[in-house]
């Protein structure tokens, strides 16, 4: 295992901490407290100012370790189904590390499955199993099998 930086470390240590209910309940003391030094501070605008830049920092730092962590997270699990996709004989090869087209290339693909799904709800079997690389093929089976079995009209 390879040694992690400090900033990965801290953002893992700090991501773990802050989804506790601990933080939780850390954050809601402070709000109590805050909310009831209001009538000592006679609600001014510095007690005001106080929990507005109080929670403004925490939130603009905490954007930054809830996405080192998502992109973490989600690096981790397109590796996963990498390799699922890379293990199964009936899997679509061409899947592996489609993260890396543009949207548009995204929306062709999602418009292929979506009409691979119109295939598959026509099937009476349910249990049957239908990929982008088998499709075509199966439906030009098809579509020979039902030609040959039409007579002949000349």
């Amino acid at each position: 295992m390879k040694k992690q930086n400090f900033f990965e470390r801290a953002s893992n240590q700090i991501t773990c901490w802050t989804g506790s209910p601990w933080a939780f309940t850390t954050a809601f003391i402070i709000v109590i407290i805050w909310g009831v030094s209001g009538p000592i501070f006679h609600f001014s605008d510095t007690w005001q100012l106080v929990i507005n830049t109080g929670t403004t920092i925490v939130t603009f730092l905490m954007v930054f370790l809830i996405q080192k962590t998502q992109n973490k997270d989600s690096k981790a699990i397109q590796l996963k189904l990498n390799e699922l996709l890379a293990a199964s004989r009936h899997a679509s090869n061409r899947m592996v590390d489609i993260e890396d087209l543009t949207e548009s290339e995204l929306d062709v693909l999602h418009k292929y499955y979506q009409k691979l799904s119109d295939v598959a709800e026509k099937d009476d079997d349910i249990h049957k199993s239908h990929s982008i690389d088998s499709a075509e093929k199966l439906a030009e089976e098809k579509n020979q099998a039902l030609e040959q079995s039409r007579p002949n009209q000349h």
